[in-house]
Formats: C-alpha cells, sequence, structure tokens
C-alpha cells in the first residue's frame, strides 16, 4: 500500500494519453469500454424504451402496464444484485448474468416471430414472462456489476479518465441502441432479440478470457494483477503474499518501468575483485 500510495504521489501531473501508455492501461481501458458498452448491448434499454410497443403486439389493452411490471422488477431485484456484489464472484456473476440472457433472448425471438400471432394469448404471456426474467437477470448482474468492475480496473491516476472513456461508451451504444430499434424492427421484428443474444454471447466469453476476478480485493492488488498479467481464467487462486515474495512493484513499473525482479539484489551480492584479489 505504501508502494501504491508513493505511485499516486508521484503521478499528480499524469497526462490524459498515459492512461493508454501506462502500465497494462490500454488493456485495462479497452476492457473498460467493453463492459460499459457491453451493459447497453444486453438490451436492457430495448426493453425500457420500447416496452409499451413491443406488449401493444401480444393483445393487451393496456401496454403501460407491462412496462411498470418491467420497471418494478428492475428496481426491486437492482436491491439482490447489492448481495451479488458483495458476496459472489465478479466474474462469475456477469458470466451467469449474459448467459441467462442469451436463454431468454432466444426463446423470445424464436416465440415472438414463429408462435406469436392470430390471438395467440399463451405466447404473449411467454413473451412477457421471460422479459421480466431477463431484467431479473440485468438488474441482479450487468446492471450493478458493471460499474463495480470498471471502477476496479484503473489505479487513482488514471481512474478519472479512464471511467469518462468507458462511460461515454455506455451512452454512445445507448443512443445508437434507441436510434436504430425502431428501424430494425421493423425489417426483422422479433428477431432483433437475436442480436442482444448474441451479444450477451460474446459478453459471456470477454468476461471469462479477459476479466480478473476482483472480489475481496484491494484496489492494489487488482492494479498488481494487471500490471503482472495475471491469467483472469485462474485469477480467484492468486495469492498477493506469495506472489510478493517472487515480484513486487516498484514506482518506476507504474510509470512504464519493469517490475522488480531480485536481479539487483544479485548484482549487489555478487563478489568484487580489489586491487588485492
Amino acid at each position: 500500500i505504501r508502494v501504491k500510495l508513493d505511485e499516486e504521489r508521484a503521478g499528480r501531473d499524469t497526462k490524459w494519453w498515459e492512461m493508454f501508455t501506462g502500465p497494462a492501461m490500454l488493456r485495462r481501458v479497452m476492457i473498460g469500454v467493453v463492459l460499459q458498452a457491453g451493459q447497453q448491448l444486453t438490451g436492457a434499454n430495448f426493453f425500457f424504451y420500447y416496452g409499451t410497443t413491443i406488449f401493444s403486439q401480444v393483445g393487451l389493452q393496456d401496454s403501460y402496464v407491462t412496462q411498470i411490471i418491467l420497471g418494478s422488477v428492475n428496481v426491486v431485484c437492482t436491491f439482490s444484485g447489492l448481495y451479488v456484489v458483495q458476496k459472489c464472484s465478479r466474474r462469475w456473476a456477469l458470466i451467469i448474468g449474459a448467459s441467462w440472457s442469451v436463454i431468454c433472448f432466444l426463446i423470445y425471438s424464436l416465440v415472438g416471430s414463429l408462435a406469436l400471432g392470430d390471438g395467440n394469448k399463451a405466447a404473449g404471456a411467454v413473451l412477457i414472462v421471460f422479459s421480466c426474467l431477463f431484467i431479473v437477470a440485468f438488474a441482479t448482474t450487468w446492471g450493478p456489476l458493471v460499474w463495480s468492475v470498471v471502477a476496479e480496473l484503473f489505479p487513482a491516476r488514471y481512474r478519472a479518465p479512464g471511467m469518462a472513456l468507458a462511460t461515454a461508451s455506455n451512452w454512445l451504444f445507448n443512443f445508437l441502441i434507441s436510434f436504430f430499434t425502431q428501424f430494425i424492427t421493423r425489417d426483422i421484428g422479433y428477431w432483433y432479440g437475436m442480436v442482444f443474444g448474441g451479444s450477451c454471447l460474446f459478453l459471456a466469453g470477454f468476461v471469462f478470457f479477459f476479466v480478473i476476478e476482483s472480489k475481496d480485493r484491494s484496489l492494489e492488488e487488482i492494479d498488481t494483477m494487471y500490471v503482472l498479467g495475471v491469467n483472469p481464467i485462474t485469477s480467484a487462486s492468486w495469492d498477493p503474499t506469495t506472489a510478493a515474495k517472487r515480484q513486487s512493484v516498484s514506482p518506476e513499473t507504474s510509470r512504464g518501468g519493469s517490475a522488480w525482479t531480485g536481479e539487483d539484489e544479485e548484482e549487489e551480492n555478487k563478489p568484487t575483485r580489489t586491487l588485492e584479489g
């Protein structure tokens, strides 16, 4: 912690572009951008923005009722997300949430495209149920967790510009989805759910291969894990005390230098030749 504190003090004059050139920073910026954009690509705002239009086609007399139900499920389940953040693995929560969403969108698209119509109330009920189940998955995982994971990605000296860029990607895809949805659904209808299902499948794989487990880790430990290139798949079992014995990170590392490997100490311990010897 003292080493990291010294790094922060030494980096008060950090330039904004250094968030791309710092140790393992480009990788972390890309992870943050993908996760924040992915929060929109899960498809949650597709239901929140166009829910009344979607459910007016399932035979409901007042489609706003379903929209109120979706909003209520989102609010209530977000409190469950607080429990998930505290007690569950960040990685597996995101992976399970994305996988759950894939199943919901698969059923949504198939039922909406193949079974809905001719007053089929059962198909309409299935659409509403699986839409609510998707909102449960989103509100407990990708809704709150993404903000926590992205905030933990960056050391303090890069956190402000890193979070700003990641959040900008969130709003960019929010705009793109809200703008293009009406044109896409006009052409492919309920098959649009497959687009979000495919996005969720990609996000599950992305988290599995690239996002490090940060549950119960200090910010200093998370920073060290990314700098040292800890394998995300096995990151949950990473032991900082064992790693410290092999390799510790110096202040020069956070400014783009290399990690201490013990070579300096070996150099100091080498016998020196004297005039007598």
